[in-house]
């Protein structure tokens, strides 16, 4: 971690993180990136029932479930900081983000963290970062955040984190970075709110991959929209049954979609990870359908 090291030999988590909360589709996550390995295992926090906390710089990982907890009794963040803050005897070195769900935020920067160090908070958004380029990181944080409204929630996390880098990001480069949200029955098979949570634990262009595996969580656990079904007939269920046939399923023989197709589509979904996409009638997901088409 080279000259960035505390008195008491443990590193400095030097990094730039943004937390934040869509109203409209319920998702609240963190978004970070730091020249420090496996950064998604120390700075952020996230409850769909909550809020979102990121803790950084001398990072005391503490504060994430004790933070959550009283954002869920309904504390404001900026007294949920004061509240963790308060008999924290190294609370100079922390660095913290927080935001609920009613879009409250607030953000903390120790007077000794390393520079440049600081933080802006807004409705719906907190990001803060801690030896950085400049001041300008995390302005890049907050003006993307703002101009990006229209792309999906976690895309625009990333966007953030691109703009962050782009402004000169972290002064002594790049290792990981990693994307968490959370959203009420978000999670695989709608049985817990953990909607997205990847992490890049070690990497030359970590943003960059962590874009990239996005679009795979996407692919394979996103749940199909009424416009991404296509109805299994003529064309498009012969196509269907050759793509099958070709790798090496045996769907039924006639013109028809039968138990046999059904089942050996089923098959398929089950086996190349499409259980989020899979639904029981006679359609195909289109996402599936090209990526049939592309092996």
């Amino acid at each position: 971690m080279g000259k960035y090291v505390y008195s008491n030999h443990l590193p400095a988590i030097s990094t730039f993180s943004i937390v934040a909360f869509n109203p409209a589709t319920q998702e609240i996550g963190v978004a970070v990136q730091s020249k420090f390995l496996a950064v998604g295992a120390a700075v952020p926090w996230v409850a769909a029932d909550a809020g979102a906390i990121a803790t950084q710089s001398f990072a005391n990982t503490s504060y994430g479930p004790k933070g959550l907890a009283m954002l869920k009794d309904g504390l404001h963040p900026a007294e949920v900081m004061k509240k963790l803050t308060a008999n924290d005897t190294q609370a100079d070195e922390r660095q913290v983000g927080i935001v609920d769900l009613l879009g409250r935020s607030a953000t903390y920067t120790g007077a000794k963290c390393f520079p440049y160090a600081g933080g802006i908070a807004g409705e719906n958004f907190a990001c803060q970062g801690n030896i950085l380029a400049g001041e300008g990181v995390v302005r890049g944080l907050a003006e993307t955040f703002a101009a990006n409204a229209h792309l999906p929630f976690a895309e625009r996390l990333v966007s953030c984190l691109e703009a962050a880098h782009a402004a000169g990001g972290d002064k002594r480069g790049m290792q990981s970075a990693a994307l968490y949200i959370a959203k009420p029955n978000g999670g695989y098979g709608g049985f817990n709110d953990r909607y997205i949570d990847l992490r890049v634990d070690d990497a030359p262009d970590p943003i960059a991959e962590l874009g990239r595996i996005l679009k795979l969580q996407r692919l394979y656990f996103d749940r199909p929209r009424p416009e991404d079904l296509a109805a299994l007939t003529g064309e498009t269920l012969q196509e269907v049954k050759d793509l099958l046939a070709h790798s090496g399923y045996t769907p039924g023989a006639g013109t028809e979609y039968d138990e046999q197709t059904k089942s050996a589509l089923y098959a398929y979904y089950m086996t190349e990870n499409f259980d989020e996409r899979w639904v029981d009638e006679p359609v195909i997901d289109v996402q599936v359908l090209q990526y049939m088409r592309r092996r």
